[in-house]
């Protein structure tokens, strides 16, 4: 299965960008903790090539704090390039991104000279309520469905910082298998692109290993970090089901109840703090889904070739 959503408001959302990014000065990218690789869009990245760039590590109190700060290690290693973590609902820390937009911009600022910046994201990251607790205010209309913001917004953060919000945005091909997965567990995908049942068996294959013991501190099955982690993810639903209720009669299985229950429990935090990648994964994944992405186009290519060199009248 390959996930992939890429709703018809994005592509006036990609346009906005363009139009926009000639006079922007600094683009802040709001990723998803949880995910920071896969919530990267490399769209964005396209498009505002060459801009200096604030990676924020949102929703960090529902993130493995190790692993946040390998990533805020990996990010911060880039040049042009500055990283920091936060929750979006607290108002201090999300004031730091007025400070380190304005540590990438230093000859920006003052009336003269305003602070413009572009603020993006994937849909459902948080993005709305971090420009609210910013603003100090309802600034814009928050929710937890993928795609709340539809239009482009300019925010006047000071007299000199405007902020240019922007909709949630995902890229139209996901080459990254494991990153269609991990958004889709994340709510960043609208839900008519996905199923359940898939999505939360792939996250439970992530889950087992290193956050086995989450697992049984919520769902409470009595068994070892190691058991659970030599489990099947179809026992492992299965024992969800059980434990929350999700069976028919007869003993089977309501795989959607438990998949929505387990989908639930990670969105919430209810399982605990879990990061679905390392910095060294993403990379694998990435490198491969790339390499698997040049074999097809050049088996597109061959194929192309083969059909223009057929006579006009070949079957």
């Amino acid at each position: 299965m390959s996930v992939q959503w890429f709703p018809g408001h994005m592509h006036a959302t990609r346009k906005a960008i363009l139009e926009r990014v000639k006079e922007l000065d600094v683009v802040v990218e709001l990723l998803d903790a949880r995910l920071p690789g896969s919530s990267a869009n490399p769209l964005l990245a396209e498009l505002t090539a060459g801009k200096p760039t604030l990676k924020v590590l949102n929703k960090q109190d529902l993130a493995d704090p190790v692993r946040t700060e390998q990533w805020l290690a990996h990010y911060n290693a880039r040049p042009g390039t500055r990283a920091i973590a936060l929750d979006a609902s607290e108002t201090s820390p999300a004031k730091a991104i007025i400070a380190a937009c304005r540590e990438l911009a230093p000859l920006r600022g003052g009336m003269a000279k305003p602070l413009r910046v572009l603020i993006g994201g994937i849909p459902n990251v948080g993005k709305s309520t971090l420009v609210n607790t910013l603003k100090g205010k309802r600034a814009t209309k928050t929710g937890d469905e993928a795609g709340v913001t539809k239009v482009e917004q300019r925010i006047v953060l000071a007299d000199d910082f405007y902020l240019y919000d922007t909709p949630g945005m995902l890229w139209p091909k996901i080459v990254v298998p494991e990153s269609g997965y991990h958004l889709a567990a994340s709510g960043a995908v609208g839900r008519n692109a996905y199923d359940e049942e898939l999505v939360a068996l792939e996250l439970l294959k992530v889950l087992q290993g290193p956050y086995a013991a989450l697992l049984e501190a919520r769902y409470k099955w009595g068994s070892a970090p190691e058991a659970i982690a030599a489990m099947k993810d179809e026992e492992l639903l299965f024992a969800i089901g059980k434990k929350r209720g999700a069976l028919l009669p007869g003993g089977k299985l309501n795989a959607q109840k438990a998949a929505e229950t387990l989908l639930t429990d990670f969105r919430s935090g209810a399982l605990g703090r879990i990061t679905l990648e390392t910095p060294e994964q993403f990379a694998r994944w990435l490198a491969a889904g790339l390499e698997a992405e040049a074999r097809l186009a050049a088996e597109r290519q061959k194929k192309l070739a083969q059909r223009r060199g057929q006579p006009r009248n070949a079957p």
